[in-house]
């Protein structure tokens, strides 16, 4: 259900939306491009829980610049991945243009 959030909220955007999974058990929820062109890995978790392999995995092998994690813990930044509310996933155009 909250994948089904984020997604909604992705592509009222505008973003295409793309999945990322490694060969073994890595996925990314949503990968989208800006109009500038990054790459963007998001990572979308329904509690507060936020630990991430997949997401720290797909920025090893890609090193995409800033990730985007929406969960219900508040805005932040922390090595390199941007976190947002889950109530703010209508500002993701904003925050990823």
């Amino acid at each position: 259900m909250t994948e089904n959030y984020a997604a909604q909220a992705l592509v009222a955007a505008g973003f295409d939306l793309h999945y990322w999974t490694s060969p073994g058990k890595a996925e990314v929820d949503f990968v989208v491009q800006t109009s500038g062109g990054a790459v963007v890995p998001i990572e979308v978790k329904a509690g507060d829980h936020v630990r991430s392999k997949s997401l720290a995995r797909f920025a090893e092998l890609y090193q995409p610049g800033p990730s985007v994690r929406l969960s219900a813990r508040q805005f932040g930044l922390d090595k390199g991945i941007r976190s947002l509310p889950l109530y703010a996933a209508f500002c993701l155009g904003q925050v990823l243009a």
